[in-house]
């Protein structure tokens, strides 16, 4: 069993209130082999929201916003979920501050991007969960 950005799997849950379906992703919910799931709304976040980058071990929106403790709190849910039902990969969307896997933004909002993970991704591999990037 894997779990997947809820995004991917065509939920509108970025910040924007987009999503980024994958058909992969679809398919493998469809068949049962993934569940999708959003840390920043499990972490209790509206959509929209706000934009938000990490920078450092924080995360802020773009408007100066602290907001790390829900995505601390969503990353958790998900690992739960994650041990409730037995998965051992996670599949996440580049770059987002939760589920960004090898880079993220740099937190000024400007589109760069450093190496790192999200915080929903670090903990997962700290757990030994096997965690990669959506390939578009």
């Amino acid at each position: 069993m894997k779990l997947v950005s809820a995004c991917l799997a065509g939920f509108s849950c970025k910040w924007n209130g987009n999503s980024k379906p994958s058909r992969e992703i679809i398919e493998m919910v469809m068949e049962g082999k993934a569940i999708p799931v959003c840390p920043e709304q499990l972490g209790g976040l509206p959509t929209p929201r706000d934009p938000a980058e990490q920078k450092g071990d924080r995360i802020f929106t773009k408007y100066g916003d602290d907001v790390t403790e829900q995505f601390t709190r969503g990353a958790s849910e998900v690992l739960n979920i994650a041990r409730i039902y037995g998965a051992t990969e996670f599949i996440g969307n580049q770059n987002s501050p939760s589920c960004g896997c090898g880079f993220i933004y740099d937190g000024t909002f400007s589109g760069k991007l450093i190496k790192g993970n999200g915080v929903t991704t670090s903990l997962l591999h700290e757990n030994g969960f096997q965690v990669r990037p959506h390939k578009e």
